[in-house]
């Protein structure tokens, strides 16, 4: 079974409709690791569906967060907004009504794009329309049993003085400097290192702690089921003390949980938009097809981490997708966003005759139907929907060695055992064949005038690249026409 319906089959047991929670903090570019989290929640929603059940998804953007620091993307003017709610801090480019909308409004019209329906909440509103205010009284009057849970859970005591909430100050509009001095059923009285002293309101005056707040939020929105990165399922985690705090102190049991490995930018490390390791959903979508992004995260067990290259590995796990689709693999049933078309034209073979056809999508359907596809209906939505994430990919993550130009004039030298390979092969060369015999004819020809196949194969494109590499040669020549071929190589070993 696929990893999302065992889990939706335990899910099942439980009993109930479910709705599965998503939270990512809008403090930057929300980028592909964090879109783990959301495909994880999909794959199980539509696990649920597909066995009769009932699901849906809550995102929470938890943009009542402060801004922990200033971050590499950020200009020197955001210091003094360090500490603030993300709710509350200006746009850095002035477009939107707040820094946590910047970066929130293209993830969640990426969300669309990849049809992941999610019921959104933003914690700011949550708090400030008084969704928090039973938990969080709750939460101050037991505030003892909550410190003696954190203790036994990761073995921190905390200070004696300690309260499990964060006002907002009044005056500087800090929500981490602030200090709770006491509490009654109107207030929250606090003191701030900025140097005042205040109340703040159950109603937007402020939040609870993240592992209290966590616990709280599962409660108020009825979460069953919950993805998160694996720090927070580490031993003496976020996790551990939320169980414990949401059973013995808001009396509900905690949602299934579903840890996940991180996703790795192959060759840099983990993603993190605090240090500029980032690949933003908004740009992924852009540049590969929705289905090929879920299809990164579905295919793996969330337990496992994922190594990601969006240069040459992303072309092998498009590979793979392309295998699977004609296998019926359940990963790429639970990948496909809707119903569109696929053919048996491979995403690589695309990224080549793209450029070939100078990206004429009429020229490329010509082409691909004279290398052997089968050219119907189906074939041309299919390239004229993928050729187009072909071009991007291709301009942002392509290795250098898969882009060319044919060039409009030969520069290159050819030596007299070339010149010769070159005349040969032409002469052999015959317009019904398949790509896979004019491959082969390479290596005849070589054969018969004793040189070797590399060198024959880097004769070849020298002649129509002006370079010593290029794309397979079978496919490549036939993909050009072979009366343009035998006409290109003649101006070469005729060449003084």
């Amino acid at each position: 079974m696929h990893w999302a319906d065992v889990i939706a089959l335990e899910l099942q047991r439980r009993g109930g409709s479910h709705r599965i929670a998503t939270g990512i903090s809008p403090s930057g570019h929300i980028h592909l690791g964090n879109l783990r989290e959301m495909v994880t929640a999909d794959a199980i929603r539509r696990a649920l569906l597909d066995a009769g059940g009932e699901a849906e998804i809550v995102y929470i953007a938890d943009d009542f967060d402060p801004l922990r620091k200033r971050y590499p993307f950020l200009p020197q003017k955001y210091e003094e907004y360090v500490g603030m709610p993300l709710c509350r801090i200006p746009d850095p480019d002035g477009c939107h009504e707040s820094y946590s909308e910047h970066f929130l409004e293209p993830f969640l019209e990426s969300l669309e794009i990849l049809g992941i329906p999610v019921e959104i909440k933003r914690a700011c509103q949550m708090y400030s329309e008084g969704l928090y205010e039973e938990k969080i009284r709750i939460a101050l009057q037991k505030r003892d049993e909550i410190a003696r849970i954190v203790a036994e859970v990761t073995g921190r005591e905390l200070e004696e003085d300690w309260y499990p909430f964060m006002p907002l100050c009044e005056k500087c509009g800090r929500i981490n400097s602030t200090k709770v001095v006491g509490f009654d059923d109107d207030w929250i009285y606090y003191e701030c290192k900025c140097g005042h002293g205040g109340r703040a309101s159950y109603r937007g005056g402020g939040k609870l702690t993240w592992r209290v707040d966590w616990a709280a939020r599962w409660k108020i929105l009825r979460i069953t089921c919950e993805p998160f990165g694996k720090d927070h399922a580490a031993a003496g985690g976020s996790y551990d003390t939320g169980k414990r705090i949401s059973k013995e102190i808001f009396n509900y049991e905690p949602p299934y949980p579903v840890p996940y490995e991180w996703v790795h930018l192959k060759g840099v490390g983990a993603m993190k938009s605090s240090k500029g390791i980032v690949i933003p959903v908004r740009e992924m979508i852009e540049i590969i097809p929705p289905e090929i992004v879920r299809y990164v995260t579905i295919r793996v067990k969330p337990e496992r981490h994922i190594e990601f290259d969006p240069s040459a590995g992303l072309l092998d796990i498009i590979d793979e997708f392309e295998e699977k689709v004609k296998e019926g693999d359940r990963s790429v049933e639970l990948s496909f966003v809707s119903d569109v078309v696929y053919s048996a034209i491979p995403f690589r073979h695309l990224v080549v005759v793209g450029q070939i056809a100078k990206w004429d999508v009429d020229k490329v359907i010509e082409i691909l139907g004279r290398t052997g596809y089968k050219i119907d209906e189906t074939a041309k939505q299919d390239v004229e929907r993928r050729v187009v994430y072909a071009k991007r990919w291709l301009e942002k993550y392509a290795p250098e060695r898969m882009k060319f130009e044919i060039a409009d004039e030969v520069t290159s030298e050819f030596s007299e055992d070339e010149k010769k390979f070159l005349k040969e092969y032409s002469e052999r060369l015959e317009e019904d064949m398949t790509p896979e015999e004019i491959h082969s004819l390479v290596y005849d020809v070589a054969r018969s005038l004793n040189i070797k196949p590399s060198k024959a194969f880097q004769t070849i494109y020298k002649a129509i690249l002006n370079k010593t590499y290029g794309p397979r040669a079978g496919y490549f020549i036939k993909s050009l026409g072979i009366g343009w071929v035998k006409e290109r190589f003649r101006q070469c070993y005729e060449k003084d």
